[in-house]
C-alpha cells in the first residue's frame, strides 16, 4: 500500500476530509521522526517499538569479481520490533 491508501482509509473511517486525514497522517509520521531522531524509542502498543541502533564501520568487498574491499562508515538505523497481538496475527 501507499501512504495516499492510507489517507482515503483514514478519511473514509474517522468520516474526515481526505485533506484532514493527510495532515493527521503526515503530522503523526513526521512526530514519530523528531522522537527517532532525538534518539527515543517509538512505542506503538499492539504493534511494535521502533528504535535507532547504531552500526559502527566495517570493510566490504562490493559485487563483482573485484578484491578490491571499501570502507562503510558508521551510520544509524531504525529497528523494528513487533508487538505480541501483531506477531500473533501475522505468525
Amino acid at each position: 500500500m501507499k501512504k495516499s491508501d492510507y489517507y482515503d482509509i483514514v478519511a473514509k473511517s474517522a468520516h474526515l476530509t481526505k485533506s484532514a486525514a493527510k495532515d493527521a497522517i503526515d503530522m503523526f509520521l513526521d512526530e514519530v521522526v523528531k522522537t527517532l531522531r532525538k534518539g527515543d524509542k517509538v512505542v506503538l502498543s499492539g504493534f511494535g517499538t521502533l528504535t535507532i541502533g547504531k552500526v559502527g564501520p566495517k570493510d566490504v568487498v562490493p559485487f563483482g569479481k573485484s578484491d578490491k574491499r571499501v570502507t562503510v562508515k558508521g551510520h544509524n538505523v531504525v529497528s523494528f520490533k513487533a508487538a505480541k497481538p501483531l506477531r500473533k496475527t501475522i505468525w
